[in-house]
């Protein structure tokens, strides 16, 4: 199947989503996690790593709202583009999830966030061009590693920090209900190259994000 190129239209809407993503409040249609539980005593120390943390997840999301409308907006498959499009409105539950959680513990968004919502909107949408079995697949690996990443956050957070915890947990769940969508939709598996060079880029982004 030829790929299917995206309108004029759809170029538009999807330049407002990204205006919208980057520079307005995102919002969340579920409670945020932990939303009822105090606020934990923490140094100042506990609070600055908590923030720098909840930094780096607020920028996954950033790249995970361009990476799915990028997908969709290239998905020649009407099955795939609603998984990737599901996947994107949950996504920015989280987004507003970390976004309020950083402002809570007096951190900042990260000063790239453009950067990196444009390079992962093109990568996105190349993946989609590919077709829709590999775009699905690159959905799924995405997923998996963030998992992990969520993993290692987990473990790094302030051991008192309930109300970040209680967030990354329910965001680990949705992430990884959304590689087991993608690979019930027909993903296919990535080569070890291409989800290297996830990782890689992943690692570039979450540690300027960390200080930046």
């Amino acid at each position: 199947m030829e790929p299917m190129l995206p309108s004029l239209d759809e170029l538009i809407v999807a330049f407002d989503k990204g205006l919208r993503t980057v520079f307005g409040p995102a919002q969340s249609l579920r409670a945020t996690p932990g939303g009822q539980l105090p606020e934990a005593a923490m140094s100042e120390a506990e609070r600055t790593l908590a923030a720098a943390l909840m930094r780096v997840n607020h920028s996954g999301e950033i790249c995970a709202q361009a990476l799915y409308q990028g997908q969709a907006l290239t998905a020649r498959n009407p099955d795939a583009r609603e998984a990737l499009e599901r996947a994107a409105r949950e996504e920015t539950e989280h987004l507003a999830w970390t976004e309020g959680r950083l402002q809570e513990l007096g951190g900042r968004r990260s000063l790239l966030n453009p950067l990196w919502y444009a390079g992962s909107f093109a990568i996105g949408a190349a993946a989609g061009l590919i077709g829709d079995r590999w775009n699905l697949g690159f959905l799924a690996e995405t997923e998996r590693q963030v998992v992990r990443h969520l993993e290692g956050h987990l473990g790094r957070l302030p051991q008192n920090d309930e109300k970040s915890r209680a967030i990354l947990v329910q965001m680990k769940e949705d992430e990884a209900r959304h590689a087991t969508s993608a690979m019930r939709h027909g993903a296919a598996g990535l080569p070890e190259p291409a989800k290297a060079a996830m990782r890689l880029s992943s690692k570039v982004m979450t540690e300027t994000a960390f200080w930046l």
